[in-house]
């Protein structure tokens, strides 16, 4: 999720990760919360290192074709989910190292080319890796996006020693490196909840985002098709970092209530998104709009998910995902950016 949102510091000093620390009666729900979401975030951001290191352990130190991917592509997924469970956070705690490690192609290479695909600079992060790791297998719609760019470079498996050396010790290191550089930084950080509940908030927009934008070949994982499997992750994420503000929901009066909206709209959702087969979003409909969808488009998968997403994150629908998570917010006194 990209985000402009601030990060505001608390009194509260440095968290742990003790769980214990969350079963002391002395500690204020406030309190509780926050060292919640410390556990939640540290525990995803120890997968994501693990697994970029994993990518890294497979990867051939000589040249190589999609007959070597395998194992690659397995630890590629793994950090991909885990990066999508805390993406909210991360985009507002390191905004720099969420567009580092999470940034598209087409963002990259805006204002200047990446001839080189393997050397850790300019085009760099999960995509920049997810994009040599399926080089053979990009869906026609994404080449046809991708190739129309400014400064556009074809995707392509390192072809000599060099540049196996390079995606091993440059692309893929660089990912290794900022993935460690996230977990030095987060572990004294003192958190803001305003700041951590506007990441869960934010976490269905962005469903809205991966979705919308498939529409024109610039969903995040095109190359994989696993757009869909990110927003799984994405909300299993944002329920689990939810979960560190139940217990202070409950306090509150009428904060019973509206926890059991919230956790029925995270299953409603979870639930709409396993009706789906695969990992990847579904086919866009041929002449798909936006901001005109036809009856008939709107029947399709592919809308059937659009309009789901549009609903749930909607703060003016009563009853929606995020209408009660800002109801939330409210009685925990806390603003959030919708």
């Amino acid at each position: 999720m990209k985000t402009n949102l601030a990060l505001l510091f608390l009194t509260l000093g440095a968290c742990t990760n003790d769980n214990n620390q969350l079963e002391d009666t002395d500690l204020s729900g406030e309190e509780q919360a926050i060292l919640a979401v410390k556990d939640v975030v540290d525990a995803d951001l120890v997968n994501l290192y693990d697994a970029s290191e994993a990518i890294q352990t497979a990867a051939p130190e000589i040249a190589w074709d999609a007959d070597e991917t395998t194992e690659m592509k397995s630890a590629w997924k793994d950090a991909r989910s885990a990066y999508e469970r805390i993406e909210g956070a991360i985009a507002v705690l390191f905004p720099e190292l969420d567009a580092s490690t999470d940034e598209r192609y087409d963002g990259f290479i805006e204002e200047a080319a990446d001839p080189d695909l393997f050397d850790g600079e300019g085009v760099t992060g999960v995509h920049g890796i997810e994009r040599i790791l399926w080089a053979d297998a990009h869906p026609s719609y994404v080449v046809d996006f991708e190739s129309e760019l400014p400064n556009y470079t074809a995707a392509a498996f390192p072809s000599t020693d060099d540049e196996a050396l390079a995606f091993k010790n440059g692309l893929v290191q660089r990912l290794v490196d900022d993935v460690q550089l996230m977990q030095t930084q987060f572990e004294p950080l003192a958190l803001d909840p305003a700041a951590a509940y506007d990441g869960v908030v934010g976490s269905m927009a962005e469903q809205v985002e991966k979705v919308s934008l498939a529409s024109t070949g610039e969903d995040e994982s095109r190359y994989a098709q696993h757009t869909l499997a990110d927003m799984r992750a994405n909300l299993a994420g944002g329920l689990a970092l939810y979960e560190g503000f139940s217990h202070w929901l409950l306090e509150q009066d009428g904060g019973e209530v509206v926890d059991a909206d919230i956790r029925e709209g995270f299953a409603r959702v979870a639930d709409a998104y396993d009706a789906f087969d695969g990992d990847g979003i579904p086919l866009v409909p041929e002449g798909w709009n936006a901001d005109a969808p036809t009856d008939e488009h709107l029947a399709t998968e592919y809308g059937q998910l659009w309009t789901l997403v549009q609903a749930e994150s909607d703060p003016a629908i009563e009853g929606s995902l995020v209408e009660r998570m800002a109801a939330a917010a409210a009685l925990l006194d806390i603003s959030v950016a919708l």
